[in-house]
């Protein structure tokens, strides 16, 4: 599919293949089931509309191993944050040159870990990390993470990663000087984002560090996008063309035919859609007799048990009552553990059936990503989520 050509529907889970799974396998909730078809489906369209970009899966959004195998065999690269995570990708099937470790947090016996596995490229946002990579990755090609903005990011990013981009021009002559390779720079702008536009801007910091550098005899050969492409949730959003479209645009305008190579980190829009997240309600109750609207409906999951999305209601997701219809009325949704701050939706109220009953399951769509890799292990005595590819 060429740029600017109209995108595809989004491909979601098959109902037929969920519920046959389900029945044949007599699950007991919570549970994740993701349709590996559908994670195929969203690599593929990626790659069709911004062929430019080499796609490195962001391991933390869904570490399922069936997922890291399907991707490495549709040519995956990607993108870890610690030992297990590249140990995970190269069992797999990964490379080790497939392997970019992201996280600009690093434990120096950790970095020493992966470069003896041949992992050679690696992100920093401060000299002590540079440091590090010197020591225990020497001549390895080296990427600087940018703070950008987050606006428009329906789960933003904090000041945590990433720095200001005079520092990070100090920063990369500093990796010529200490014998690693100034490789090119990252950013994020921000998870679950809105805005098309906002890789635009980030993509302008990028060229002005770009030409700086070069006057410095630094010549920077790669910029990676992050993430932040979207999944489908209750909002609308913009195609997956629509964002690539608008990120070809920029490219082109602050670099012109000559591109560096371009990298890009997807995580919740390769597999967020392809899972469907099943829970039981357990508990159906009011806080007085007063309150004749006001239902709260509890679950066998909450914040802890993989919802931790929730968190400020910030990812709203698509819920459906399995098997109940008719009349509804708005409910707050909680979750089992006894912590007061599993709560996940009380502000937005999701209109739910007035039959429903004790015992009725509701289904989370759009649940493929952060949701089993963001659950405890064992908080309040809840099992960890189960992930069931299919």
């Amino acid at each position: 599919m060429r740029v600017g050509a109209r995108s595809k529907l989004p491909k979601f889970p098959s109902r037929e293949k969920i519920e046959k799974f389900i029945a044949d396998n007599r699950l007991k909730t919570p549970y994740l089931i993701v349709d590996l078809d559908v994670v195929e489906h969203n690599y593929k369209t990626l790659r069709a509309t911004l062929p430019v970009a080499d796609v490195f899966y962001a391991v933390k959004a869904n570490p399922a191993p069936e997922v890291i195998k399907r991707l490495v065999k549709l040519g995956s690269h990607f993108d870890v944050a610690s030992p297990a995570e590249v140990e995970l990708a190269l069992e797999a099937g990964a490379k080790p040159e497939m392997i970019s470790l992201g996280n600009t947090i690093k434990k120096e016996e950790d970095i020493k870990w992966a470069y003896d596995y041949g992992v050679r490229m690696f992100a920093f946002d401060s000299e002590a990390e540079l440091q590090k990579l010197a020591r225990s990755a020497p001549g390895s090609k080296v990427f600087c993470r940018l703070l950008v903005s987050c606006e428009g990011a329906d789960w933003p990013l904090s000041r945590k990663f990433g720095c200001e981009v005079d520092m990070a021009r100090d920063l990369l002559i500093k990796a010529k000087d200490l014998g690693l390779e100034p490789y090119g720079v990252s950013f994020h702008v921000g998870s679950q984002q809105t805005r098309v536009d906002q890789w635009g801007n980030a993509l302008g910091q990028a060229a002005a560090l770009f030409k700086a550098l070069e006057g410095s005899g630094v010549k920077l050969q790669m910029i990676n996008l992050g993430g932040g492409l979207p999944a489908h949730y209750t909002d609308s959003v913009s195609s997956v063309n629509s964002y690539s479209s608008a990120i070809m645009k920029a490219l082109t305008k602050h670099f012109g035919a000559d591109l560096p190579r371009i990298i890009t980190e997807p995580g919740r829009s390769l597999v967020g859609d392809s899972g469907v997240l099943d829970a039981e309600i357990v508990l159906i109750s009011k806080k007085s007799y007063a309150d004749d609207e006001t239902r709260w409906i509890y679950l066998d999951i909450g914040k802890f048990g993989g919802l931790a999305e929730t968190l400020d209601e910030a990812i709203k997701y698509r819920i459906e009552p399995l098997g109940r219809k008719g009349a509804t009325a708005p409910a707050i949704m909680a979750g089992p553990s006894c912590d007061s701050a599993d709560i996940l939706y009380e502000k937005f109220k999701y209109q739910m059936p007035l039959s429903l009953q004790v015992g009725d399951k509701l289904r989370f769509h759009s649940t493929g990503a952060y949701t089993a890799s963001y659950a405890s292990v064992g908080f309040n005595g809840f099992a960890p989520l189960p992930t069931y590819c299919i």
